[in-house]
C-alpha cells in the first residue's frame, strides 16, 4: 500500500493498494485509489506487463461495484419460497451447516456432499477448499464454473501437449505474422488484448488476421480473411486448412520427423476433407478456405487465439486438438509469435486448474487417477490416501442432486442457476437438495432464491490474494479496504468451516481413517493451521515442486518487488518463462507432442422443421457474467440497455418481424421474449442472444432455460453455442414505461418486483453525468388493475405532491409525470409509451419542462423537437450515442482520432473503437 500525502489544506487520506481486474482473464492490473474504508476511484497499472495502464470500460468503473445495499454483510439462513432472511451469527450459521453436513458424511458417505466454486476464487481459496473436499472429507465431487468455458482447452492442451500448460505470451502478439482468431470475440471479451492486436496491425500493416466466428463480430472488423462458419464445424474447417498444408507443401517435416507422434494416423484421417467438401460442410467460399490455410501456412509466426466458441461445444476436446495439429505439423509452437493460445474467461480459472480444483485434477498439474499423484498429495497433506475415482463435472454434478445421490451442495462465488444449460434441471435439483449453501458477496442473485444459508465473502479489493492470468502471470492482490459488516475471505471459510466440521463428526463418532490424528477435530487443526494468505500460499508453492509449474523460486516479496511473474519459476530462477517448449520436449511419455485424429461429428442437437434456427450465444462488451457487478454501474448500460434476439434481415421478413419488436424463441427446453435487433452481420437462419440478463433485469430473457445440457464426453464442457429455436412475434395488447431518477436502492428493487409480474419486462439503468435512473418496460395480456398501479406508485415514490395524472380508462391509459422544480424526476407511461424516449432525455438532461407541460401527456414529441428516438450508447467512458457519432462522420470526422477530437469517443478505454469503425465504413458505405 503506498500512501499519498493529502494536498495542503485536505484532511482525507489518499491511499493507493495494486490489485488486478476480477473481471476477464487477461489480468490487468489495477491500481485501487481508496481512503482506508471506501474504494473511491481505480486506474490501471502502467507496470504491469498485462495491460501497461489500459483498462476496459467494465475495470474503468470497478470503483462503482464495491459497495451497495446488495452486498452480503453478514451470513442469513432462508425459507425456501420465501424474500425475507433473518441474520445469524458465524458460529451459529457453521455449526448449522456442519451438523448436516456430518450426519450425511456419517450415514451416506463423503460422496453424497459436493462443491460447486469459481475461477473468480483466489488460488488460496481454490486451495484451501480443494484440499477440505479431496483431503479432509474425502470426496472428489468439487467442481468449478470454468467447467462452463475452458474445460475443453484443458483436455485439448493434455491430450496434445501432455499437460494443461498455455504455450505463449502476450508478447508473442508483437511478432506474430499471422492471427489466427478462432471463435473467441476479442474485442468484447479481452478488450486489452484487442487493442494490442489493434496496434499490432497498425505497427504492421502486413500482418495477417484471419477470424473464423458464425457471427460477423467487432473482432472480424479488423479480420484480413473473415470465416463466418456454420455453428460446429471447426474439425472440418481444420482438417481442410491442414489438408491444403499437405498438399501445397507448408509442412515442417523435421519437426513432425523429431518432435511428434501420431503423424501417419492425422494424415489418413484428413486425406478425405477436401477443400470442396469443407467449404460446403463450413458454408464458406473454396477460395477463403485456402486464402485462410496458405496465410498460416506461410507465417514465418502463426499465433492462433480461441475462446468459448471452441470450448462451449459437446466436441470441444476434438476442436482444440484439431487447431494446436496446425500448429504441430507447421512447428508453429515454442518461438516467438508463434502457437497456440487459449484466452482465459475468468480472473483466476488458470489458478483453479493448478491447484486441483476441478474433480479429476489434484494440486500441481496432477491427476486424481493416478496413484503416484495421489500418494505425492496425500504425504503433502498428512492423509492416509486419497479416493481414486474422479468426482462429477458440473452437469452431472447437479443431475446426481436431482436423483438425491449428491444431498446437499455448496455453491461458492457463482450462479449457476443462471449460467448453467438447461436451467430448469438445476432448479429442479437445488428444490431436492437436502441442504444448499451460496457463498457470495452478493445478495439477490438468482441462485440465492434456491438457497438455505447465505455466507457473506470478502470482494475484490477486500482481501489479499493470487491469481494467473491466461499467460500463466501471477498477480499479487493487496488488501485495499475492509470487507463490509462480517464478510471473510474465501479461504477462512472454508478453514472454519473444516474445525466446526471435525468437532461435529467426532460429536457422531465417525470413524478416523487412522490412529495419526487423536479425533477429527485434531485433524482439522492439523490440516487447516492457516493464519493468513501467505501461510496457504507455501503450501501450495511446495506442491508445484519438479511440476511444469514449478514455482518454488516465487514468493509475496518477489511480487511485490520484481511485479507479476509467469510460471514455472522454480527456485533459482531470476524470471519466468515467457513461451514452452522451445526445445521441442513436451510433457508426454514420449517427449513428443501427439498429433489427434478426431472426426468431424456435427452438432448435439441439429435444427428440424419444427426448431429450424440456430441460436449462439455470447458476450456483450460492457457486461460481464450474471452482473452481480456490472449491473450496479449505469454507463454499462449504455450500449444494451436490454436482453435482446439478433436475427438475420432475411428470416425477420419471412417470419413478419421488425426491429424492436418482441419475439419469443422456443427450444425443447423452454422459451424466452425478447426484443428484435435485425442485423445483417449474422448469416441467414442464425441468431444470437446474450449471455448476463438473467431475472433481476429481464425475468423472461433466461438464455440457458433454451440451451440444452449436452457435454463433451471428455472435458465435460457444455454445448452453449448451438440450441435449435423458433421464433415468432409477440403482439401484447398492452405495454408500458417507467422512467425515474434513483435517489434510493430500494426504487430499483421495487422495479424488479414489478418487473417478475409481467410476462414480459426489462430493467435497465441509465445515466447523464450525475444524473442516474432506471428504466422499466413492461407488456402483457392486459392492463394492470388500478390497485396495483397504486401500490407500484408508492413503492417508487411517485405518490406525491409532486404530479400530473392522465387517465383514459376507456383506452387503458393512465400516464403520471412527477415534477419537481420543473424538472422531471419520474414518468409513468402504461397503455401508450410513444414519447418515452423524449421524456427520458428531458429527464436525464434536467431539462426545464415548464414550457412543455401542455405536450408532455401527448401521444406524439412536440414538432419543434423534431424526430426523437433514444440511440444507443457506444462509449461508456464518455456517454456518446450512435446519433452523436453519426453527426461527426457526416460533418468529415472520419479517423479514430477526428472523432476522439470531436466529441471524446475511444479516447479514453478504447473499447469502442471497433464499434465506431463499424459506423463510420456502414456511413461509407451508405454514401456510395
Amino acid at each position: 500500500m503506498t500512501l499519498i500525502r493529502p494536498q495542503s489544506g485536505q484532511s482525507l487520506r489518499r491511499l493507493e493498494s495494486k490489485s488486478a481486474c476480477p473481471y476477464c482473464g487477461t489480468g490487468c492490473g489495477v491500481i485501487i485509489e481508496h481512503d482506508g474504508q471506501h474504494i473511491t476511484g481505480v486506474r490501471g497499472d502502467p507496470d504491469h506487463p498485462a495491460n501497461f495502464g489500459q483498462l476496459c470500460s467494465k475495470g474503468s468503473n470497478l470503483h462503482l461495484t464495491s459497495r451497495g445495499d446488495d452486498r452480503a454483510r453478514e451470513p442469513l439462513q432462508h425459507q425456501r419460497g420465501s424474500e425475507s432472511w433473518s441474520p445469524l451469527r458465524w458460529p451459529e450459521a457453521l455449526m448449522q451447516m456442519a451438523k448436516v453436513w456430518a450426519e450425511i458424511i456419517h450415514t451416506q458417505g463423503p460422496q453424497a456432499v459436493a462443491f460447486y466454486v469459481s475461477g473468480q476464487l483466489s488460488t488460496e481459496d481454490y486451495y484451501v477448499a480443494n484440499k477440505l473436499a479431496k483431503g479432509f472429507i474425502g470426496t472428489n465431487h468439487i467442481d468449478t464454473n470454468s467447467r462452463l468455458c475452458m474445460a475443453s482447452a484443458v483436455t485439448g492442451y493434455k491430450s496434445s501437449l501432455g499437460m494443461d500448460s498455455v504455450p505463449c505470451s502476450y508478447e508473442d502478439f508483437d511478432s506474430a505474422d499471422c492471427l489466427f482468431i478462432v471463435g473467441a470475440n476479442v474485442a468484447y471479451a479481452h478488450p486489452i488484448l484487442f487493442r494490442r492486436i489493434e496496434a499490432a496491425k497498425l505497427r504492421r500493416p502486413e500482418l495477417q488476421i484471419i477470424v473464423v466466428d458464425p457471427r460477423r463480430t467487432p473482432t472480424a472488423a479488423i479480420a484480413d480473411i473473415f470465416l463466418p462458419i456454420q455453428p460446429g464445424t471447426d474439425v472440418a474447417l481444420f482438417h481442410g486448412m491442414l489438408h491444403i498444408l499437405i498438399w501445397e507443401g507448408f509442412l515442417n517435416r523435421a519437426f513432425i520427423e523429431t518432435h511428434t507422434e501420431g503423424w501417419e494416423e492425422l494424415k489418413a484421417r484428413v486425406q478425405n476433407y477436401t477443400p470442396q467438401w469443407v467449404a460446403e460442410t463450413c458454408a464458406i467460399p473454396v477460395a477463403d478456405l485456402r486464402a485462410a490455410a496458405i496465410a498460416f501456412g506461410q507465417a514465418p509466426a502463426a499465433l492462433s487465439l480461441w475462446c468459448q466458441g471452441l470450448n462451449q461445444s459437446s466436441h470441444g476436446t476434438d476442436k482444440n486438438v484439431a487447431l494446436i495439429n496446425l500448429h504441430l505439423a507447421t512447428g508453429q509452437i515454442g518461438r516467438p509469435g508463434a502457437g497456440p493460445f487459449s484466452l482465459t474467461g475468468q480472473p483466476n480459472a488458470m489458478g483453479g486448474r493448478e491447484t486441483g480444483g476441478m474433480p479429476a485434477l489434484l494440486p500441481g498439474h496432477r491427476e486424481v487417477a493416478n496413484p503416484e499423484h495421489r500418494a505425492e498429495i496425500a504425504a503433502l497433506w498428512g492423509v492416509e490416501s486419497l479416493h481414486p475415482q474422479p468426482g462429477y463435472t458440473a452437469v452431472p454434478l447437479f443431475q446426481a442432486l436431482e436423483r438425491g445421490e449428491i444431498e446437499t451442495v455448496w455453491i461458492t462465488c457463482t450462479n449457476p442457476v443462471l449460467s448453467m444449460p438447461d436451467q430448469t434441471q438445476v432448479q429442479r435439483a437445488l428444490e431436492k437438495a437436502r441442504l444448499v449453501v451460496l457463498q457470495d458477496s452478493f445478495l439477490g442473485t438468482e441462485t440465492a432464491a434456491y438457497a438455505d444459508l447465505l455466507l457473506p465473502a470478502a470482494s475484490w479489493g477486500e482481501r489479499e490474494a493470487l491469481v494467473t492470468n491466461s499467460e500463466r502471470r501471477i498477480t499479487h492482490l493487496r488488501t485495499a479496504v475492509p470487507a463490509p459488516g462480517s464478510a471473510l475471505p474465501d479461504w477462512m471459510i472454508f478453514r472454519d468451516f473444516a474445525f466446526i466440521l471435525g468437532d461435529a463428526l467426532d460429536t457422531l463418532n465417525h470413524p478416523l481413517p487412522s490412529a495419526k490424528d487423536a479425533s477429527w477435530a485434531v485433524r482439522a487443526q492439523r490440516m487447516f493451521n492457516f493464519a493468513d494468505s501467505t501461510s496457504i500460499f507455501l503450501e501450495y508453492r511446495e506442491c508445484t515442486r519438479g511440476r511444469d509449474l514449478d514455482i518454488t523460486g516465487l514468493d509475496f516479496s518477489v511480487l511485490d518487488n520484481q511485479g507479476p511473474q509467469q510460471w514455472p519459476y522454480p527456485e533459482g530462477a531470476v524470471t519466468g518463462q515467457a513461451r514452452l517448449y522451445a526445445d521441442g520436449v513436451f510433457p508426454t511419455p514420449s517427449g513428443r507432442a501427439r498429433f489427434r485424429d478426431p472426426e468431424y461429428l456435427g452438432v448435439a442437437e441439429e435444427i428440424d422443421a419444427r426448431y429450424p434456427l440456430r441460436l449462439t450465444t455470447g458476450r456483450l462488451r460492457d457486461h460481464w457474467h450474471s452482473m452481480s457487478r456490472t449491473g450496479k454501474v449505469a454507463a454499462l448500460f449504455a450500449s444494451d440497455e436490454e436482453a435482446f434476439l439478433e436475427i438475420h434481415p432475411d428470416d425477420a421478413r419471412r417470419l413478419n418481424i421488425d426491429n424492436e419488436m418482441l419475439a419469443k424463441v422456443s427450444s425443447r427446453r423452454g422459451n424466452n421474449i425478447l426484443r428484435v435487433r435485425v442485423n445483417a452481420d449474422l448469416q441467414p437462419g442464425l441468431l444470437f442472444t446474450p449471455m448476463h440478463f438473467g431475472r433481476r433485469y429481464a425475468p423472461a430473457a433466461l438464455c440457458n432455460q433454451l440451451t440444452l445440457a449436452a457435454i463433451d464426453p471428455i472435458s465435460g464442457e457444455p454445448e452453449f453455442k448451438h440450441t435449435a429455436v423458433r421464433v415468432e412475434p409477440v403482439l401484447f395488447p398492452w405495454q408500458g414505461t417507467i422512467l425515474r431518477l434513483l435517489d434510493k436502492d430500494a426504487y430499483f428493487h421495487a422495479a424488479q418486483r414489478i418487473a417478475r409480474q409481467f410476462p414480459y419486462a426489462s430493467l435497465g439503468r441509465m445515466r447523464r453525468g450525475e444524473r442516474e435512473g432506471f428504466i422499466l418496460r413492461i407488456a402483457g395480456e392486459q392492463a394492470p388493475a388500478a390497485s396495483d398501479i397504486q401500490a407500484w406508485d408508492q413503492a417508487l415514490g411517485m405518490d406525491g405532491l409532486d404530479i400530473l395524472d392522465y387517465d383514459d380508462g376507456r383506452r387503458g391509459i393512465r400516464k403520471r409525470l412527477c415534477i419537481r422544480q420543473d424538472q422531471l424526476y419520474a414518468a409513468r407511461l402504461f397503455g401508450e409509451d410513444v414519447t418515452r424516449d423524449w421524456l427520458r432525455e428531458l429527464l436525464l438532461s434536467a431539462a426545464d419542462v415548464h414550457s412543455y407541460r401542455h405536450a408532455l401527456f401527448a401521444p406524439k414529441v412536440p414538432t419543434d423537437m423534431g424526430t426523437w428516438v433514444r440511440s444507443r450508447g457506444v462509449c461508456a467512458c464518455t456517454g456518446v450515442h450512435e446519433r452523436t457519432l453519426r453527426q461527426h462522420v457526416a460533418a468529415g470526422a472520419v479517423t479514430l482520432g477526428q472523432i476522439a477530437q470531436a466529441c471524446g469517443a475511444g479516447g479514453e478505454c478504447g473499447s469502442c473503437k471497433p464499434e465506431i469503425l463499424d459506423i463510420i465504413r456502414l456511413m461509407r458505405r451508405e454514401a456510395s
